[in-house]
This record gives structure tokens, sequence and C-alpha cells, in this order.
């Protein structure tokens, strides 16, 4: 005997638990808005806007250099810029690329902290500042890291290039391929160093977003551009980031010049929370570099705060799973969520989720199911990819048979 559909419908619904009967279905999800395209590394979070609107922030200071920007560290969001997006040699800022490409070399263990590094008649003859390497000499590849990022030696920085990637023309290119994994996409890099070369430029928004990728993922290593002063071969020389001196939050970053450049600054600060970064480009001395970083930075610090709103790998809410081996799901962000707002209006802040309607199994672990949409006075200011925080396998022939009756309801 074959049994119609509707019977067959009824016969399901027979076999549910009564307390389910009596409940009905759970209602499906809200659908949510259109949302961003995730971030393209899992450990950077995406940028925030700051509102403009209703708030009482002095316009920014305007320092005397070619181009800059300052950013919150924790959001992305922009405190304050100019000429940001405007191609400019970024002289030996480019080191915090070569650093970045290292270290990423060092974290895939295809070189080692402890290599001894042969110095080439190349890298020892390189123009500008010096580490003073010996040619024919071996180094360990971690006193040339320091070489470079404190004494700001290039040849240093070639000799790290030669070792990681046989040449410093290949090295350059995996320069690029991580500006291109970072969306540094007003950059090219020709060297290693930073010395002249027409097809050799940057921003001070790409700048900015490889010294936060930087700062984020190689804090081990982070630690030595806060580094005062370092002595090899019997020769000390001075970081020559001023403001290490002057301001005692300041842990970094790098310092630049050449004629073309002008004299340039990255600089990040920690008070509290709040990590800001600031980006000058093209300053007129060495004075104006540092006076204008530390205005930019007292500014960001005075007039705007870094707040935690969720944790990273925290639940929030748990969702209704469709057809799998469990019914609840715990979802929250991956990483911590803060929102940059200007000072005194924490309590205009807040949070939504929009969810993805019928979550259906398999669900993997960090798999995207919605968004955290951070509201100030009703403005969104940042959207945060919610996560699946455990994965959730497919469920028995009765649990998916079940919820497909539930979906038809």
């Amino acid at each position: 005997m074959k049994l119609q559909p509707a019977l067959l419908i009824l016969c399901l619904f027979a076999l549910l638990p009564l307390s389910l009967r009596a409940t009905g279905a759970p209602a499906a999800a809200a659908r949510p808005q259109t949302v961003a395209a995730p971030p393209p590394a899992a450990s950077a979070p995406p940028a925030a806007a700051v509102p403009t609107a209703t708030q009482a922030v002095p316009a920014p200071p305007q320092v005397d250099a070619k181009g800059y920007l300052l950013i919150d560290f924790n959001t992305g969001a922009v405190l304050a810029e100019s000429r940001a997006d405007e191609r400019l040699e970024p002289a030996s800022l480019t080191k915090i690329m070569t650093g970045y490409t290292i270290y990423r070399e060092l974290a895939a263990e295809h070189v080692h902290l402890n290599d001894p590094v042969m110095i080439s008649e190349k890298a020892w003859k390189t123009d500008g500042s010096k580490m003073f390497v010996e040619v024919g000499k071996q180094v360990v590849l971690e006193e040339l890291l320091k070489g470079m990022i404190i004494q700001s030696g290039n040849d240093a920085s070639v000799a790290l290039a030669e070792h990681v990637a046989g040449s410093e023309q290949v090295f350059a290119e995996l320069m690029n391929t991580n500006a291109q994994r970072l969306g540094m996409t007003n950059s090219h890099f020709v060297n290693v160093t930073g010395l002249p070369d027409t097809n050799h430029f940057t921003t001070a928004r790409d700048i900015a977003k490889v010294t936060a990728a930087l700062i984020r993922e190689f804090p081990q290593f982070y630690v030595w551009d806060g580094t005062k002063e370092y002595e090899y071969n019997g020769i000390k020389q001075q970081n020559r980031n001023k403001l290490l001196w002057r301001d005692p939050t300041v842990d970094g970053v790098k310092t630049g010049f050449t004629d073309n450049a002008g004299y340039c600054l990255v600089a990040s600060a920690k008070r509290e929370a709040m990590r800001l970064i600031s980006v000058v480009l093209g300053a007129k001395n060495p004075e104006a570099r540092a006076v204008a970083s530390l205005e930019l930075l007292n500014y960001g610090f005075r007039f705007y705060e870094s707040r935690v709103l969720y944790p990273g790998g925290q639940p929030v809410e748990n969702l209704r799973v469709w057809k799998g081996d469990l019914q609840e799901l715990p979802v929250g962000p991956a990483w911590d969520v803060y929102a940059t707002i200007p000072r005194g209006r924490y309590g205009e802040l807040s949070a939504r989720l929009d969810k993805s309607p019928n979550v259906t199994a398999p669900v993997a672990k960090g798999a995207r199911v919605g968004d955290i949409v951070v509201l100030l006075a009703g403005q969104e200011v940042s959207r945060v990819p919610l996560v699946a925080l455990q994965a959730v396998g497919e469920g028995s022939l009765w649990q998916r048979t079940r919820d497909t009756v539930w979906q038809w309801f």
C-alpha cells in the first residue's frame, strides 16, 4: 500500500515529540541585509568608519608633510589624513615591508633566526645607512634583522634578501606579492632598502596597512622596533625614531630619508586599550617629522577612544541549525570587536546581529553565518563577520527528515 504525500506528512508529524508539536517550529531568522565581503586575511579586522554627524570633535591638525594618515590599529578607522593615496617614495619605510616579508618566511620555517648569512660584496657595498657588516663574513640572521630595524642598515637588508630569496630582485617580488595580499593597491617595490627608483613607491594608506599587519601578526618581532640602540662590530648606533625618547607610549616603528622622499616616519603608540598608527611622508627635516607624528597621535588619543564590544571567540548567541547533529550553534566574532568613537559617546553605541536564515548542516567551524553590526547613534560604524564557533555535522536520517517537515511549515 502506498501512502499519499499528505498522509505521509501527518504520520511524520505524529512521530514528533509532543512538546515540539505544542510549541511549533522555531521561527526562521530575519533575512540579513547585504553585507560586505570578508576581509582578505582572517587575522585582520575590517576597517571601520568614524561618524561625523553630531560629534563634537575639532578638525585634525594640518601637519607640514607631502602626505599623512592617522588610523586606529584595532578598527582601521581613519582619524586624520591628507593625500593618503598619493604615490610617494617611501625611503627606508620600505624596510617595514622587508621585515614583514622575512617574518612570513620565518613563520613558514623557510629560514630561521639562527641561520648563518654570508655577506656578499653587493650587500657590503650598498649605499646609505649601514650596520657595518664585513664582506665574506657570516652573520646570524637575527643580528641582521636587528641591524636592519634598529640601525636601518641597508647592507643588512640586502644580505637578508639574498639569503631568503637568492637575490634582492626575487625578494622584491615576494614583497609585491605580500603587498597585493594586504590590499596595498598603490605600492610597488623594486628593492629592499628604499633607495630611489622611479618604479619604487607606496602611499601613506598602504604603508599603514603593512604596519598594522606586522604588529598584529608578529608581535614577537615588533618589540625590536622600540629598541633605542643596537651595537654590532663594536659600533653602537641609536634608533632614528626620536619619539622613542619623547613619548613612553611610542613603541615603533620606522624612519626614512632620501633627498627625493624627504623625511618620513611611521609611528605607533599604545595608551590603555587604544593603539594608533601615524604615517608622515615628506617632512622637511627630522624634527618636523617627529613633531608632526606626535601632533597626530596626541590628537587621536585626546578626542577618540577605542572600546572592546565583544571578545573574539566568545559566543554572543545560539543559532538554530537545521538537519544537523546539534540543533543549536554558538556564534560570535573570530576576533575582538572594537569600536572607534569620539570620547564621551560610549552610551550611544548599540549593536545588532544580521543572521543568515536557515543555517543548514554541515557547518564548518569558522564559517560565516551573518554579521555583527555596530552602530553609533543609529549610524552603522562597522560590520564584523559572525562565525560558527564550533562545527556541526550532518544529522541522522530521522533528524534530517524531521527538520525537512518543520521547514515545510
